[in-house]
């Protein structure tokens, strides 16, 4: 049987780092894992597997083609799980080349080098060949207060981030049509649960509500999200990954539709219950509304009906139960968020488009 590897861009990321913990736990195969170690990339997320027989770590950039040529040719995975990226979108406001530079410019060295790679292969490794490439709902805009994004809404992307995702995504099925190269792609909604960096809405706001910091919320706090547990998309990712059609797009959502304030008021609510020795409960009294981002999405759902009709996949978490896992979890892990937010990263406000 050909060699069971695969190659994963960006596992030190939060996504990347749960399909790393994961795929090592529930698969059988060899994991490589890529990654350039930036601000959000922790190996402190991956201490279960480190040390694991089918796991290795490659401290590299996915812009540096001669590296990914070299593992493609070693490692020879039979596919690759394409994570890597810049993913906030404060910092795109703040600084747009970063994510042109990765986010576009190094999906597509990593596009040509699979494709040399993929056309070296044996028949047999050709045909079971994939590079599944990891997107986001971003690519879509805003929606308006009904509707949902499917596979087939039209692209239109408000902030550097999701212009610089929607390109990506572009290049991954250009690659396909125009070269035949073996692609997948998945869109999916908003994450959250464990060893989530805290620049993020939920652990940001677990963070502050702690330490009695405010409680930021941007404009209004009316802005909806669909929100996805990450373990279950790292599910829906393998799903993919054994049985998408080759060329076709999966969104991948939560069903979990809520308002941003709404789900700081419900952290809230956790902390309230789960630590009510805190001297400035309840921790509603910390909330503060903030100028808004600029050109925030007003909302963005998810219709997942073609991963569930075609691929048999679902979420299973719901959000109370999700929230309350991931709440859980930031107290009970505190070495880990110290490690963390000693670094540059101290919650400031990012994205304010200030130069």
């Amino acid at each position: 049987m050909p060699d069971d590897t695969i190659l994963v861009t960006g596992g030190a990321g939060f996504i990347g780092g749960a399909f790393v913990r994961q795929w090592i736990g529930e698969e059988q195969g060899r994991l490589v894992n890529l990654d350039a170690l930036t601000y959000a990339g922790n190996l402190d997320s991956l201490v279960s597997v480190v040390d694991h027989a089918r796991y290795e770590f490659v401290h590299g950039d996915i812009c540096d083609g001669e590296l990914v040529a070299e593992l493609l040719r070693d490692r020879k995975p039979r596919a690759i799980v394409h994570f890597a990226a810049e993913s906030h979108v404060d910092r795109s406001i703040d600084g747009p080349a970063a994510f042109i530079q990765t986010n576009v410019v190094g999906t597509c060295t990593l596009l040509d080098a699979a494709l040399k790679y993929w056309r070296e292969l044996a028949t047999d490794s050709r045909e079971r060949f994939r590079f599944l490439h990891v997107s986001t709902d971003e690519v879509y805009g805003s929606l308006g207060a009904t509707g949902a994004f499917s596979e087939t809404t039209r692209y239109s992307p408000n902030s550097p981030y999701a212009a610089s995702k929607a390109s990506s995504d572009h290049f991954v099925r250009a690659y396909h049509h125009t070269f035949h190269l073996p692609t997948l792609i998945t869109n999916c909604s908003n994450n959250y649960g464990p060893y989530q960096f805290p620049e993020k809405l939920i652990p940001l706001i677990v963070l502050n509500a702690l330490e009695g910091k405010p409680l930021p919320v941007y404009g209004d706090g009316m802005q909806v999200r669909d929100w996805l547990y990450v373990d279950d998309h790292c599910r829906a990712l393998r799903t993919v990954l054994s049985r998408g059609t080759l060329g076709e797009t999966y969104n991948i959502g939560g069903n979990c539709e809520r308002p941003n304030i709404e789900i700081v008021r419900t952290i809230c609510s956790i902390l309230n219950r789960l630590r009510p020795d805190l001297p400035h409960a309840p921790c509603e009294n910390l909330i503060k509304y903030v100028q808004d981002r600029p050109g925030h999405d007003r909302r963005y759902a998810i219709d997942a009906s073609k991963i569930k009709r075609e691929l048999g996949w679902e979420p299973r978490q719901n959000l109370a139960t999700g929230l309350e896992a991931t709440v859980r979890w930031y107290l009970d892990n505190s070495t880990w968020v110290e490690r963390i937010t000693t670094g540059k990263y101290a919650r400031e406000r990012l994205g304010l488009a200030v130069k």
